[in-house]
């Protein structure tokens, strides 16, 4: 589930939403209107979107397999070898 950030949406506003404050909601969940803390309108602020970078999180071949997605890893310069998944043996730069 993400999180969102609501702020004040108007001048009437407490210390709480002045600042803005997050909520951790599914994607379907309607949106929050009011501040929790003084019942004010709030409004969703659009920021931009965590990018994990490193290691994967599909770290095992049967985890990556079942969630379909296709694992290689380096056998020489320029070439992989599947170890999960569909896809063909080998990809190669050549």
């Amino acid at each position: 589930m993400p999180f969102y950030t609501y702020q004040a949406a108007t001048d009437e506003h407490c210390d709480y939403c002045k600042h803005g404050f997050d909520v951790l909601q599914k994607f379907s969940a309607n949106p929050v209107a009011f501040c929790p803390e003084c019942s004010n309108r709030v409004k969703k602020i659009i920021s931009a979107p965590n990018v994990v970078s490193g290691k994967a999180h599909l770290t095992t071949d049967k985890k990556a397999e079942q969630k379909g997605f296709t694992k290689y890893k380096r056998a020489g310069k320029g070439v992989y070898e599947k170890t999960a998944g569909k896809g063909p043996k080998y990809i190669s730069g050549d």
